[in-house]
């Protein structure tokens, strides 16, 4: 707890900040250099957390605090309570995993103001459990491998916590709620990181079906494993492409293992919401070219600036929306504020130097949109050119489908797109007028009723009649069996996390797809209105290798 709140010396308590920050970046450093040997994929994680660390607007923000007369300590507590209200308003829960890295931060710079170090002379037991209401990734490097297990009340399965939690084969759960206060020293707690589940307290039956399922989990991702270099190729013959989708170089690693064929989504707004001033052209350059670099030829559609709302840069004035979700974000804000898209776009175009390119416009509502920012990018290319700069090899700009109006578009915007990629995030909170973030709707609503397969068949066959290739990204994709459900409507591209793409493919390949066609043509008949029980009937008929 901090006790001295306001200070008699600002210029010592700026020096003595700058100290302890120095410090911090010191001890992130020496963790950077003792993963030299260790998992790519927690090392990449490392270094982009060494950004975070090195932040100049973070460390300006806490200095301008003690200039107003608080202490070097209040002045990190204040910009951490900052961060986690922020967090609070950002509704991308990829991004809110990534700002989770500066709460962490702050945690270890008071831990180096206050002088407490983590040791607490209390003895680390046989096979530990971690449990917290939130972790870093560089806190939980320093426990390493001695934890059998993590559980978190706060997080998300795409946190940089559980991305070094993976590298290190550690369980992981969270969103375990009120575990800290539940949960005592001493306890036994069986982590169910495959299922998200956590036991605690778990009688004899329980230990011993997890034991029994721990058995077989362990085939299950050996058959995932040898299907990585495979297709998804269905009994039927037709085969479905799988993407992953990524945001920052630490994604990348799990390209090649996961099995992807690319990458379907790269979130590009994470490299301007976190600084304090607008990056420049030349480090966004850099950044992409080592994501292409990353990706080993494989192909990686870039997603412009998806911001506006409640994803606001600290650099921009925030306007004050009753319904940020569906007010001035994404495309519009990139055709409202050109300057910032085609920044954007001559970073990507120089990025590309000469290899293929695949550009995605956000949120296009009507082919207007899409016509205007294609148009954008069209005179960036030609100014590159005039000035003598390598093009892309190939260049494809495509629209993603996140509003139920651009379905039904004109002709003319599916012929004009060289690919639509579905948004089924946002399109599903649209169609179904629920909020995401709403805790009370959002599972209301499931991907499998037949009103919106239907809409989504529309979708496809649109996309069909103008020979326009579509994608599907989003959480839906993820998840085996809606994964199949799209599969058989049509859809012959998915995007979805890293970590999906093996049961996908699994469940693809053990099915016929034009027998899940049929199962869904014959619920329309029938006049059903939830398909989910008939899938998962048909799913546990299937005979397994």
């Amino acid at each position: 707890m901090i006790t001295n709140l306001v200070n008699d010396d600002p210029v010592a308590e700026v020096a003595r900040l700058r100290e302890g920050v120095s410090q911090l970046r010191v001890s992130v450093d020496e963790l950077m250099r003792a993963a030299t040997t260790a998992d790519k994929e927690y090392r990449e994680v490392l270094e982009a957390y060494r950004m975070f660390a090195h932040s100049r607007g973070w460390l300006k923000r806490m200095e301008h605090s003690i200039e107003s007369g608080l202490s070097a300590e209040a002045a990190v507590e204040k910009e951490q309570s900052e961060a986690r209200a922020r967090l609070q308003t950002v509704p991308d829960p990829y991004l809110r995993d990534r700002l989770h890295d500066l709460d962490d931060l702050a945690n270890r710079l008071l831990r180096i103001l206050t002088g407490q170090g983590r040791e607490t002379g209390a003895k680390m037991p046989e096979r530990p459990i971690l449990v917290a209401r939130t972790i870093g990734p560089a806190e939980l490097l320093d426990y390493g491998r001695r934890l059998r297990g993590v559980v978190l009340e706060e997080g998300s399965i795409g946190s940089h916590a559980a991305i070094v939690a993976r590298a290190l084969a550690i369980p992981l759960v969270v969103q375990a709620e009120r575990i800290t206060t539940e949960a005592l020293n001493g306890d036994q707690i069986i982590v169910d990181g495959t299922a998200g589940v956590v036991h605690l307290r778990p009688d004899e039956s329980v230990a011993t079906a997890f034991r029994d399922k721990i058995a077989m989990e362990a085939q299950a991702q050996a058959r995932f494993a040898a299907l990585r270099e495979l297709p998804a190729q269905a009994r039927c013959g037709a085969t479905v492409s799988l993407h992953m989708n990524a945001g920052i170089m630490a994604d990348l690693p799990s390209l090649k293992g996961s099995g992807a064929e690319g990458v379907g989504l790269f979130r590009t707004e994470l490299q301007f919401l976190l600084r304090s001033t607008m990056p420049r052209r030349s480090d966004l350059a850099a950044l992409y070219a080592r994501v292409m670099e990353a990706a080993g030829g494989r192909r990686v559609a870039f997603r412009t600036l998806d911001i506006g709302s409640d994803k606001v840069m600290p650099y921009m004035r925030r306007p004050d929306e009753p319904n940020p979700a569906m007010g001035w974000r994404a495309i519009r804000v990139g055709l409202d504020r050109s300057g910032v898209m085609r920044m954007q776009l001559q970073a990507l175009i120089r990025a590309a130097a000469g290899r293929p390119l695949t550009v995605m416009f956000p949120l296009v509502s009507e082919m207007a949109e899409f016509l205007a920012a294609r148009e954008i990018l069209m005179r960036e290319i030609e100014r590159e050119r005039h000035l003598g700069h390598p093009l892309p090899e190939t260049l494809e700009v495509g629209a993603m489908l996140e509003t139920p109006s651009l379905a039904f578009a004109p002709a003319n915007f599916f012929r004009a797109a060289d690919f639509i990629s579905i948004g089924g995030n946002d399109l599903k909170q649209f169609f179904f007028a629920a909020d995401r973030e709403n805790e009370l709707v959002r599972r209301r609503y499931d991907t499998l009723t037949l009103s919106f397969l239907t809409f989504v068949q529309k979708i496809v066959a649109r996309c069909a009649e103008a020979g326009t290739p579509l994608s599907f990204c989003g959480e839906d994709a993820g998840r085996p069996v809606d994964a199949l459900a799209l599969a058989g409507l049509g859809v012959r591209a998915l995007s979805m996390r890293p970590a999906s793409v093996g049961p996908v493919k699994d469940l693809i390949r053990r099915a016929d797809l034009g027998e899940v066609a049929e199962i869904i043509a014959t619920a329309r008949r029938q006049g059903v209105e939830n398909l989910r029980p008939r899938l998962l009937s048909y799913v546990d008929q299937l005979p397994r290798d």
